[in-house]
């Protein structure tokens, strides 16, 4: 089958695949991303070389645990109960624990950008592998999650947004960089990317942000120009953060010596390849609505 038809196909049946997921419930939302969890992990287990038994395990049950406990705390409580014939009663501070799970992400992520820059980090020590699993994989897909239910309910426009914008920034950096792109934006580790193609996927970015703030989320006329500046400043953040987390999954390939992180989607490479931009920008976006929030 000819490359480019293979790439087509597959990446038109990841993106019927995500859609329809966020779309038809939030339950299809959550257990998509939970495979979609458990398939980077078994990625990134394979790119840093530890064992992939346990973190899979860890890392579904703490995605298991933090989204029931989060999103269907009476119904656990209830099963448990019925099951165990106790009298149990979940109570957990959502925000704290929301607090916490941030903090050690946004530590991680800070991390992981001093990997990127300091050159001579060419191998990684097994207590930093397993940290950089657990902020730089298993947590985001905990925010992604948290990120759909913007202020109080689930949205799927919100999540869907925030792929558009990561989808526009993408395209568009490829083809401003492929048109006029000139000067490396960091050749040692991305040769292909260029400073005009990340300027160029930013400004399309911050276009496509203010058109789904003005035609998709359609807030109501006293709160448009709000919803305009929230949206377009997410472009940005989506500009600047996920190349960022594109170029941090670059560096863990070339020091792992291969091209992509899977093979599960022909053309596109793994899991993680599509989704490397979105792991990394969504504890910040997640940060970003909390401060909307404290000052609203």
């Amino acid at each position: 089958m000819n490359e480019t038809l293979k790439r087509g196909i597959s990446g038109a049946i990841y993106i019927i695949l995500l859609l329809a997921s966020i779309l038809y419930s939030t339950e299809s939302f959550f257990i998509l991303f939970g495979i979609f969890l458990i398939i980077t992990v078994y990625e990134f287990c394979n790119l840093i070389q530890i064992h992939k038994l346990f973190p899979i395990l860890f890392g579904t049950v703490l995605y298991t645990i933090v989204t029931l406990v989060t999103h269907y705390n009476k119904i656990t409580t209830d099963t448990i109960n019925q099951i165990f014939n106790t009298d149990l009663e979940i109570s957990i501070n959502i925000q704290q624990l929301d607090v916490v799970l941030l903090v050690v992400a946004l530590v991680v992520s800070i991390k992981c950008i001093l990997f990127l820059f300091y050159d001579n980090i060419q191998k990684i020590s097994t207590s930093s592998k397993y940290l950089y699993l657990l902020g730089y994989i298993i947590l985001p897909f905990v925010f992604i999650t948290k990120i759909s239910f913007g202020i109080n309910d689930y949205n799927p426009k919100i999540i869907i947004g925030l792929f558009i914008l990561i989808w526009t920034n993408d395209t568009f950096a490829y083809i401003v960089g492929k048109s006029i792109g000139r000067t490396k934006l960091f050749e040692k580790i991305s040769p292909k990317k260029t400073i005009e193609g990340f300027f160029g996927g930013i400004v399309f970015a911050v276009l496509a942000g203010y058109l789904i703030s003005k035609y998709y989320i359609r807030a109501k006329p006293q709160f448009s120009d709000r919803s305009i500046l929230i949206w377009t400043s997410i472009a940005v953040i989506v500009g600047i953060v996920g190349t960022i987390g594109d170029l941090i999954e670059s560096k863990f390939k070339r020091i792992a010596g291969v091209k992509d992180s899977g093979s599960i989607m022909p053309g596109h490479g793994g899991i993680l390849d599509r989704l490397d931009s979105v792991i990394f920008v969504a504890p910040i976006i997640f940060l970003f609505y909390q401060i909307l929030n404290y000052v609203s």
